[in-house]
């Protein structure tokens, strides 16, 4: 499996449902709430250049967020990026 990152909030509809999509497919991933930790929203903003979460990375490769990992499912892309190494 690849490594995962989403930046999450707390409250927020889509990240649930980005890590639910995730979870169905079996995968394991770093969740980091950028409610818990101001410095983290500074992070996830300076990496990804938006302001909205959730933001997924598989390996190095940043998805976006849930309509981004959703278009990859739908594409049967998401399979490929979840079976490399």
């Amino acid at each position: 499996m690849p490594d995962i990152l989403i930046y999450t909030s707390t409250i927020c509809p889509y990240c649930i449902m980005a890590k639910r999509l995730l979870d169905k497919k079996g995968a394991h991933y770093k969740e980091l709430n950028v409610d818990t930790d101001p410095k983290l929203r500074e992070e996830m903003m300076q990496r990804t250049k938006r302001r909205t979460v959730p933001q997924i990375y598989i390996n190095n490769y940043h998805v976006g967020g849930f309509d981004d990992l959703h278009a990859l499912e739908t594409s049967k892309e998401l399979d490929l990026l979840l079976a490399t190494a």
